[in-house]
């Protein structure tokens, strides 16, 4: 028996190698800064969500440090039990307040944020509206669910309605519109002011990820919903931790009730060790930073614009989002880690994504931009993929 399941894993390696989409891990021996260590050699990379730069923030670090000093390193239980601590309460404040929200939740990190929250609130009597790009975690939270899942065309506002019609007449079902506010792989934004109003129109629920908007866009920093005004509208707005704020950890952002009723229902917050103490103090003052700092997101846009020009005037296959997002299209595998591999040889690290990250015949190298990416870095970026580019 224990053959036979090593010749199955065996098999089915074998069949992800052939498909050219075999993944390994590239072990890194440094900080998460615009510079990093791979195998004793110093790479540029351009592959990381610390949009801000946050991890590696003097300021924070030596905070959390004074607090790792009086909490310790765990927590020893989960936040029914013992592992909640003052430093919860004051996060979770200060997420609520900069969603504009009246309370939030935090949880150890926001895969497991969406499928509690998903899992908790829908049945399979209920129908939820997925975007076709969500990211895996929605995608997991509406299957756990097992309510129906309807996929509408990405963005696509049109079919949405469409498909909300086909269903709007059921009563006695709770339905829920779904979607990130930016989409991971593609780096583009989801119309949620269109998104909110379907949602009121055909009594839906609406959930919203902001995990790779939280800290890039609107005024303050606090997302999409802020940028497009409707923070006050979105039933369900989760966010991470782990991103542009510099730290680890998911949130839900919503009503008291909202907050409530997951306490008492999700899964992955009443089973699950809570976060520790220094990693709670470095989000409390990463979220200070990007309230009352616009240095660090004035730097990050002026990036974007940089090279998104470059990529512009050369003429590359790129999806342009103004956001720090960026995939450059090369289609196959072969042809992706191809390219990929002569980029690391010219000392800049960004790793090829292949499917099933991404559709079959998109694979691409996609770029994410830092604030503290410097000119130089910029510009050894530019001179690396204008080298490339010749050869495609």
């Amino acid at each position: 028996m224990i053959n036979n399941f090593q010749n199955w894993i065996a098999g089915e390696i074998k069949a992800i190698k052939s498909k050219n989409q075999h993944r390994v891990l590239t072990q890194i021996d440094s900080g998460m800064g615009p510079e990093i260590i791979i195998d004793g050699k110093r790479f540029i990379q351009f592959a990381s969500n610390n949009y801000l730069g946050l991890t590696m923030n003097k300021k924070i670090i030596n905070s959390s440090k004074k607090i790792l000093e009086s909490y310790g390193t765990g927590t020893g239980g989960s936040r029914l039990v013992t592992g909640t601590s003052n430093l919860h309460y004051e996060l979770e404040k200060k997420i609520a307040d900069f969603k504009s929200t009246k309370s939030s939740l935090v949880f150890s990190s926001g895969y497991l944020a969406n499928i509690g929250t998903i899992s908790a609130i829908m049945s399979p009597k209920d129908i939820i509206f997925s975007d076709e790009l969500n990211h895996a975690s929605l995608i997991d939270g509406a299957r756990i669910s097992k309510a129906k899942i309807v996929i509408y065309k990405h963005c696509d506002m049109k079919d949405l309605e469409k498909k909300l019609k086909l269903v709007s007449i059921r009563k006695n079902i709770r339905k829920m519109i779904l979607t990130d506010s930016i989409f991971s792989m593609d780096g583009d934004i989801a119309p949620l002011d269109e998104i909110v109003f379907l949602s009121k129109k055909y009594n839906c629920i609406t959930m919203i990820d902001e995990a790779h908007a939280t800290g890039v866009l609107g005024k303050k920093g606090s997302g999409a919903s802020e940028m497009f005004g409707v923070e006050k509208k979105v039933d369900i707005c989760m966010g991470t931790l782990s991103k542009a704020v510099g730290s680890v950890g998911g949130y839900i952002a919503g009503s008291k009730k909202l907050i409530d009723f997951l306490k008492n229902k999700a899964r992955t917050f009443i089973f699950d060790t809570s976060l520790p103490a220094p990693t709670l103090k470095a989000s409390i003052d990463a979220i200070d930073i990007i309230q009352n700092e616009n240095g660090p997101r004035k730097n990050l846009h002026k990036n974007i614009l940089n090279l998104t020009k470059f990529l512009t005037e050369e003429k590359f296959d790129f999806y342009k989002n103004d956001t720090p997002i960026i995939p450059i299209i090369f289609g196959s595998e072969i042809k992706t880690l191809k390219f990929s591999k002569l980029i690391k040889e010219s000392g800049i690290y960004i790793p090829a994504v292949r499917p099933p990250s991404v559709p079959k015949g998109l694979s691409r190298i996609r770029i994410t931009l830092m604030a503290n990416h410097t000119e130089k870095h910029i510009e050894k970026l530019k001179k690396v993929l204008k080298k490339i580019k010749k050869f495609n």
